[in-house]
């Protein structure tokens, strides 16, 4: 795991300068995801060519985690298959409940440095909005979070 200076690092350049929070038109997947118990507020909207993710962007609003946490989402989904998208989905999703391998944790490259969040249940929701949303948006229900 990085140090709390990168993971900062990373969510205050992620947050200062988002690359794709933006709205994207004709989207063939739009989908809202929100964080019903601190109000964040996502739009996730892709464009996919058969099964490619081609384009995405998203609106909104929330904390800095959730917004960090989807635009780095973003940046790792687009040029993916929808599958290699849902698997990242699904390491991502370890990674927060402290289940993921270091292997797992490699691949998901700059989200790794959100490892730290499932040390903090409040924010582990804002974490995932994004990741959640993806997965709906593909037809998969995201099992309910495990109680710490």
């Amino acid at each position: 795991m990085e140090d709390r200076s990168f993971y900062n690092e990373i969510l205050t350049e992620h947050n200062i300068r988002p690359e794709f929070k933006v709205d994207i038109q004709g989207a063939d997947i739009t989908l809202e995801g929100v964080n019903p118990s601190c109000g964040d507020d996502i739009v996730l909207k892709l464009k996919l060519d058969g099964d490619t993710i081609v384009d995405g962007g998203y609106t909104g609003s929330g904390c800095a985690i959730s917004q960090a946490s989807a635009d780095i989402m973003l940046g790792m989904v687009i040029g993916k298959k929808k599958e290699e998208a849902l698997d990242l989905a699904s390491s991502f999703m370890k990674m927060i409940k402290g289940k993921a391998s270091e292997e797992e944790i490699e691949d998901l490259e700059e989200a790794g440095a959100l490892q730290d969040i499932s040390h903090m249940p409040a924010r582990v929701k804002c974490a995932v909005l994004g990741w959640r949303t993806l997965r709906e948006a593909f037809g998969y229900e995201e099992e309910e979070e495990e109680e710490e």
